[in-house]
This record gives C-alpha cells, sequence and structure tokens, in this order.
C-alpha cells in the first residue's frame, strides 16, 4: 500500500518507520527540507519533501501536524489526492477536527494513536512506538464503511490496541487521562518553582527522583502540544479540572482538620481505583 504522511514529527516519523517495515510504500511531506533528508536517511520514508505533489498515488494519508494549522493543511492537500484516498488523522482532539475536516473531504476518518514521549521532532521517532498502545478512530454517521476497515487492518500492523468511540466521547475520556495530567503535571512544578528560600528550593531539587519524575514528566513536555489540547478540548478540560479541584480540596481539608483517618480512606480508595485505569 502507499501511504502519505503530512508531518514528520515524533508520531509522523514513528509510524513511517513501522509502516515501511511493514512493506508498505512511505511518501513523507515536511516543510523543512533537513527533515525531509533526516526522514530518508533514517529508513522513515522512501520519498519525502515539501510538495504534495509527492502523495498524488497516496492510498492512504496521515495528517500528522499539529492541531491549529490541520484544517489550513488539509486543504491545501486536498488538490493532490486521488477521489478513492483515504485521509484520517493523529490529533489528540477529535470533536473539532471531525467537524472542520469531515466536510473537506468525504473519506475522512479522525483517528488517535495514544502513544507518544516528552520530546517532540523526528529524531525522537521510534519504531515499535503504538505496540500495545490504544489507537482511537472515531468514525461519524458519515463515514464511509469501507475506510474504516483499511485503517483497522493498518492499526493492526502497529501492534495497536483498536477502540472507536465517537468523537465527543473521546474528548471527554482523553480529557481525565491525557489532558488533565498535563496541566496538573505542570501545576505542580510550578507549584514547587515558587518556594521562597533559595537554599530550600535546591534541595528539592537535588532530591527530586522517582516520584516527582512521574508526577512531573507530561508537565514538563511539549508546550504547543498543551496548548492545542486546552484550546481545542476547552469545555471538556474545564470541566475535568473542576472535578479535580474538588478531590484537592478534600486532601486539604482533612489535613487542616486533622482527620487522618479520612485521608487514610481516601488515599485508600484511590490505591485501588488506580488500578481501573493502569495495570
Amino acid at each position: 500500500m502507499k501511504i502519505g504522511i503530512v508531518g514528520l514529527g515524533l508520531i509522523g516519523g514513528s509510524l513511517g518507520l513501522d509502516f515501511r517495515a511493514a512493506g508498505h510504500w512511505v511518501g513523507g511531506v515536511s516543510r523543512q527540507q533537513a527533515t525531509c533528508d533526516f526522514a530518508i536517511a533514517q529508513g522513515v520514508a522512501d520519498a519525502a519533501g515539501s510538495d504534495f505533489e509527492l502523495l498524488r498515488d497516496a492510498e492512504v494519508v496521515f495528517v500528522c501536524t499539529p492541531l491549529g494549522v490541520m484544517q489550513q493543511t488539509t486543504q491545501a492537500l486536498i488538490p493532490f489526492l486521488k477521489a478513492e484516498t483515504i485521509l484520517t488523522d493523529v490529533g489528540s482532539v477529535k470533536a473539532s477536527v471531525v467537524e472542520s475536516l469531515e466536510p473537506l473531504w468525504p473519506r475522512f476518518i479522525g483517528g488517535h494513536p495514544m502513544a507518544g514521549k516528552e520530546v517532540a521532532g523526528i529524531q525522537a521517532a521510534q519504531a515499535h512506538l503504538f505496540v500495545d498502545r490504544p489507537y482511537v478512530l472515531t468514525p461519524s454517521s458519515n463515514t464511509p464503511g469501507d475506510i474504516k476497515a483499511v485503517l483497522i487492518e493498518l492499526i493492526q500492523t502497529l501492534g495497536s490496541k483498536y477502540y472507536e468511540c465517537s468523537p465527543a466521547q473521546h474528548d471527554r475520556a482523553v480529557a481525565w487521562i491525557s489532558h488533565l495530567p498535563v496541566m496538573v503535571s505542570a501545576s505542580l512544578i510550578a507549584a514547587c518553582q515558587q518556594e521562597p528560600e533559595t537554599s530550600s528550593l535546591a534541595l528539592a531539587q537535588a532530591l527530586a527522583s522517582s516520584g516527582f519524575r512521574d508526577t512531573s514528566r507530561v508537565g514538563g513536555g511539549n508546550s504547543e502540544l498543551g496548548r492545542m489540547m486546552a484550546q481545542y478540548n476547552r469545555d471538556e478540560l474545564l470541566r475535568s479540572i473542576q472535578f479535580y479541584r474538588q478531590s484537592l480540596g478534600q486532601i486539604e481539608m482533612a489535613i487542616e482538620q486533622n482527620r487522618w483517618d479520612d485521608l487514610e480512606t481516601f488515599l485508600s480508595q484511590t490505591h485501588q481505583d488506580r488500578t481501573n485505569f493502569v495495570d
């Protein structure tokens, strides 16, 4: 199969590595010639350049650009696509993407491979990034049935776990487990930096190890991606922040009032509940 990838960053680059390893032809498009050269040298793409003409024969095209430029990129891409070409995206928000891209191309389906790292760019791309990770498709009532089957087959090639839901369901779910954690993690880092005593702050920085590393990882990641999560999933993120504030308030009140049994009960419940989200 001939596969096009528009946007050769972490996700686009990693898709290219895996699809080429599976025997597919991959054409990559990026604005930066250095990125295109790197993609060819590292085996991310068979051909790469800045011209959408490169993808004229592509059967499936993955749009892997930031959310903020996805619509204008797709508008520029469409004149070069065959009528039967399948178009999909990898954005972390789905309702706004489907709403803007589906009217542009009838053979579009929203998608979200839920894998990544705190570093960005094609240099961070790696093979097998998507193995055992969720890959969500968000078909609508307008989605042609045949294109879903093609995407599912490609998702299985990646070794991902396939899920399907509506765009709105996706955005509410990822607000909890992806977008809220970024904001909470960033708030933790910012709060620590507010320690006024320089020596105490320096000691905290020196002593920080696995606990702080785990909880601060996503908050110290790609700032552009964090902004896009908030901007394009605003309502669902605000809703999750309100619930989080309530939970943090429960902890604060229990500590203020020396209700240690209540605090232990709360922590015991979260200890049990965590297994519902992660193994």
